[in-house]
């Protein structure tokens, strides 16, 4: 690698998705503003969100239902005073997106249309065909590029520059030519959204490796929450592969190999619209006994919409169908099984994307800001990146004025350089990509769906065998031009911490509440747990703490749907 050359910007943010091109959007107004991004910003992981983004746009919905709900599916574990914030500002929100160019889907009299999702009790996801994430995305691409934006395509960030409790920078390999570079900044924001590939069976992109949270983590940043790993009840059976509540939202029903409609036995009065923890369980327990076509997954049918509908509202989801699973869901039902989707824990911020370390800020599904709780209702996730986006935007531009660049250490470079070098020569015994998949495949039996004390023990001390033998890791491409084999090899060591403080939390939450299912505690406990988990790295051990949740006006109670 290259001495180390230096580039510099007010603010830079690493990550293209939604929640990262909207703080840059924000903050360009006023200051330089640069996106550090390892993909295309439209290659970005938000571009997968099919279904809608969350608003109270009708005069027979609110504000305060849509936060009642969102509490409600987080099994009140969301802080409410965060909840208020994402559930007040939504209209504006999509307001804006709509006039910036968004092409929402309308209903006959031109207004935004809008379906029902699960855990909702008013039909407010408005959405734009079943490409919800793709229209947004384009919109807001566009709209930095209008505004000056800087991006820095295909560059892996592997350091922070955080000093005396200050984040100054960060160091990252571009990819193009192997160098490794210093960016100089007077604050940074972190938007690398989620973490799914730790699990095998996930919905997520590649590249979703958790790389904002190691970094955060490995700078001694508590993660919080890290037990609540959502897994979608609908993925297409073999690939997991996204199917989107869009077709539960529509009118799909659920079968089992009976020809039973099940979820009458789990949630009667939401049926398929239950909220998606309840949900997936309901399919994983009907495969676990014995209903399950093959004992792997159940159907979802919509062939009762009718061709016509599917094809406006539901396009991508038949060619999904039809191309990676040979079905044609105008004529036969999607084969679905549970799959990992989404991280509702992350870095702890404040509702304005501040974590607690200074010049450094947060948002989307990096960071943990507690809207969702235990369990995210879908929807709100696209709402969560615009809003918090917004507010991180808006925060770092007003703390920049009392902010200036910060000289550091320069064996802050060096040190990361040497890391990045040995890297690089070694010539262990070890094979990143079946130490990845063994890392996906034990943490899909062992902290899934359905967890107990004696399985996330075995996956603690197999993850902490797997670290070490990372340790012994062979790069065979010594290259610097499009080192992709380096790159995996990061974004494994992002995984292994990560899957490590996903079970260590786990273990530690002794109830069951949203996501977290602990067969041997089966029943929420507010007496005990109704606080947050905080998993910080300090001296080569995980020192857990724990935050009491935010109550303001909607009372813990049981969740009955």
């Amino acid at each position: 690698m290259k001495d180390n050359k230096v580039f510099s910007h007010d603010i830079i943010i690493i990550g293209a998705g939604l929640a990262g091109l909207r703080a840059a959007l924000e903050a360009s107004k006023s200051t330089n503003v640069a996106v550090v991004t390892k993909v295309h910003p439209l290659r970005s992981h938000s571009i997968s969100a099919q279904g809608g983004i969350n608003a109270s746009l009708s005069i027979d919905d609110s504000w305060e239902n849509h936060a009642k709900d969102t509490i409600k599916g987080g099994d009140y574990l969301a802080d409410q005073d965060a909840v208020e914030v994402l559930c007040k500002e939504a209209p504006d929100r999509i307001e804006e997106m709509e006039k910036w160019g968004t092409l929402f889907s309308r209903t006959n009299n031109g207004k935004i249309a809008q379906r029902p999702f699960g855990g909702a009790s008013y039909p407010r996801t408005c959405y734009a065909s079943d490409r919800t994430g793709h229209n947004l995305l384009h919109t807001l691409y566009e709209q930095t590029l209008r505004q000056g934006v800087i991006f820095y395509e295909e560059f892996i960030v592997t350091s922070l520059i955080i000093n005396e409790n200050t984040c100054s920078g960060i160091i990252a390999i571009n990819l193009v030519n192997g160098d490794l570079v210093t960016f100089k900044s007077k604050a940074v924001i972190l938007a690398t959204g989620g973490y799914g590939r730790v699990y095998n069976n996930s919905t997520n992109a590649l590249i979703n490796t958790g790389d904002g949270m190691a970094l955060a983590y490995r700078h001694n940043i508590p993660l919080k929450d890290m037990e609540f790993v959502q897994f979608h009840p609908t993925t297409l059976y073999g690939s997991n592969i996204l199917i989107s509540e869009a077709c539960r939202g529509e009118g799909g029903i659920l079968f089992n190999n009976e020809g039973k409609r099940f979820m009458e036995n789990y949630a009667p009065e939401l049926m398929e619209l239950a909220p998606r923890d309840i949900v997936a369980r309901a399919i994983e327990t009907e495969i676990n006994e014995g209903r399950g076509f093959k004992n792997e997954y159940v159907s979802l049918d919509i062939t009762h919409l009718g061709k016509d509908k599917i094809m406006e509202r539901l396009p991508q989801i038949h060619d999904i169908a039809l191309h990676f699973a040979g079905i044609d869901s105008t004529l036969e039902p999607i084969p679905v099984q549970p799959g990992q989707h989404y991280s509702m824990g992350g870095i702890p911020t404040d509702i304005d994307g501040r974590t607690s370390i200074s010049g450094l800020y947060a948002a989307g599904e990096c960071a943990c800001v507690s809207v969702h709780g235990a369990n995210r209702l879908g929807g709100n996730s696209l709402l969560e990146t615009i809003v918090f986006g917004r507010r991180a935007g808006v925060a770092v531009a007003l703390d920049l004025k009392e902010m200036d660049f910060k000289e550091w250490p320069l064996e802050i470079y060096k040190n990361e350089k040497l890391r990045i070098d040995r890297l690089i020569s070694a010539e262990g015994k070890e094979r990143i990509i079946p130490l990845r998949k063994e890392l996906g495949r034990l943490m899909t039996e062992k902290v899934g769906i359905f967890r107990n004390e004696k399985g996330l023990l075995d996956a603690r001390n197999k993850i902490r065998t797997i670290k070490k033998r990372y340790n012994d890791i062979s790069i065979q491409d010594k290259g610097n031009v499009f080192n992709t084999e380096l790159a995996l090899a990061l974004e494994l060591g992002n995984l292994i911490d990560l899957a490590e403080v996903i079970v260590v939390s786990a273990l530690a939450r002794k109830e069951s509440r949203g996501s977290h299912f602990r067969l041997d505690y089966p029943k929420r406990n507010d007496n005990e747990w109704l606080h947050h988990t905080l998993a910080q790295f300090l001296e080569d051990n995980i020192r857990l703490k724990f935050k009491r949740v935010k109550i303001t006006r909607f009372k813990p109670e049981e969740r009955i749907y």
